[in-house]
């Protein structure tokens, strides 16, 4: 491979680059705001429970919940895995078009090694599990707990904790990785 070569790949790599963290920036975004919304829905349901004196309406949080944390974590997911990539295969593969001895993209290494990390990540973690699983079960318990538990919904309540059990499993298994 010459030299020109090289260039035009580098800067192939550079555009790549440039794009995956576009997507990247864009994706936190969308994560970071389904946060507020589910928090947003969640108090709407508990508002016009308490309003309206119906405690089925309770079983919306789960489902609300659900949705929003499936897609949470898949954006996560998919956030991560951009940045292991960058970190994994393009940083090498540019490093070595340019004869390079460090870190091509440092900012892909270096934030996770900064102190409190690991802390940060369990706390973030904290308030994923809170806000997609604490915050559904508590409501669940309520309707529960409630004078007008019909059997049907009962059932379906049910199939909702243990699709909240899996989704609190899936956020777990996140913050290990």
């Amino acid at each position: 491979m010459t030299c020109t070569d090289d260039v035009t790949e580098s800067k192939i790599l550079l555009a790549e680059y440039d794009r995956l963290k576009e997507e990247q920036k864009t994706r936190i975004g969308f994560r970071d705001n389904l946060l507020y919304f589910t928090l947003a829905a969640t108090t709407a349901v508990v508002a016009i429970t308490a309003q309206s004196g119906q405690s089925g309406l309770l079983l919306f949080v789960p489902a609300i919940c659900l949705i929003l944390g499936w897609t949470y974590l898949a954006n996560d997911e998919k956030i991560s895995a951009i940045g292991d990539y960058v970190r994994d295969r393009l940083g090498p593969r540019l490093r070595e078009l340019t004869s390079g001895d460090g870190a091509v993209f440092g900012w892909e290494v270096y934030h996770r090694e900064v102190a409190g990390h690991a802390l940060r990540k369990r706390l973030q973690s904290a308030v994923d599990l809170f806000t997609y699983l604490v915050l559904p079960v508590v409501c669940t318990t309520a309707f529960w707990c409630s004078p007008v538990v019909q059997p049907g919904l009962v059932l379906a309540s049910l199939g909702q904790t243990l699709a909240l059990v899996v989704l609190g499993w899936q956020f777990l298994r996140r913050t290990e990785l």
